[in-house]
């Protein structure tokens, strides 16, 4: 893809819940892993403590500063984002080598769980708020999505970039089949977000067997404008950049959109199978192999 640069950067050793990964090659049992970057940012997975806590602090401040969510007591006096899930997760993040290395660098962050990660948590974070029936009977790998910010300063299409390569390398690394997760829109009042949400029910909607619904205790309808009345540039244009980039991969929607109050969203549930990235990126690490 143009405009990203080239992969440099040290060598590591990928252990359980290592590094991230721009190119893998065997050596013996090990996996040697170079991490991607660009400029002075760099993209991989929190090594310890210290950098999961300032992933939860950059939530914190664009969740509930900036976005108003509602923390809890305990939250507010850490100044963190934090919940059960954390713990079982890997968190992938950005950091700018420029503001200081490891957890002082810190500007992006996404929290990846995997199967075997579910099963420690007890379940995905989405089945909360959607029925994930069909992702869980899904026989392929997946990974959820979820808790994905970028500081203020670093929301340019070269962060992005670096996220959605790292994002990809992970995928790579893992064999993941589907991808899936909640994805917000800002506010908490459905007729508002009419032509967003309409817009995803009529153009994006996942094929049924492998569609998540909002749970009845939740469910809010998305089809709130007929398909007729949306102008298809207006009513992409409409839709929060994370989506679009979920969509640019031939992503889908669940049906059914769930109001959060605590974090004054409104969310929808988001699938993207992997084929595209999979196989652009084993041609792009075939290549390097050889």
């Amino acid at each position: 893809m143009s405009g990203m640069a080239e992969v440099d950067g040290p060598h590591f050793r990928f252990g359980s819940g290592g590094l991230m990964a721009a190119a893998c090659r065997t050596t013996g049992d090990d996996v040697v892993l170079e991490a991607l970057s660009q400029g002075d940012q760099i993209i991989r997975l929190a090594e310890n403590e210290a950098e999961v806590r300032a992933a939860q602090a950059l939530r914190y401040q664009i969740f509930y500063d900036e976005m108003g969510a509602k923390p809890t007591a305990e939250m507010a006096e850490q100044g963190r984002d934090f919940d059960d899930f954390d713990a079982h997760c890997e968190h992938l993040l950005v950091i700018d080598r420029s503001r200081g290395e490891g957890a002082a660098g810190v500007v992006g962050t996404y929290r990846l769980m995997r199967r075997e990660h579910a099963e420690q948590a007890g379940r995905f974070y989405t089945a909360a708020e959607f029925d994930i029936t069909p992702v869980l009977s899904f026989q392929g790998t997946v990974l959820e999505l979820g808790r994905s910010c970028v500081h203020a300063q670093y929301r340019n299409k070269a962060t992005m970039q670096l996220l959605w390569r790292g994002i990809a390398a992970y995928v790579f690394h893992h064999g993941i089949d589907l991808m899936f997760g909640c994805a917000s829109l800002h506010g908490t009042d459905p007729e508002k977000l009419a032509l967003p949400l309409s817009y995803l029910y009529h153009n994006h909607m996942a094929p049924i067997e492998l569609r998540p619904r909002a749970l009845d205790s939740h469910y809010t309808n998305m089809n709130l404008i007929p398909a007729q009345d949306i102008h298809p540039i207006r009513g992409l244009a409409s839709v929060p950049p994370l989506v679009k980039g979920y969509l640019r991969l031939g992503g889908w929607a669940g049906d059914g959109a769930v109001v959060d109050h605590q974090f004054n969203t409104t969310d929808i549930c988001v699938l993207v199978k992997t084929d595209q990235i999979s196989e652009k990126y084993y041609k792009h690490y075939d290549r390097t192999a050889r």
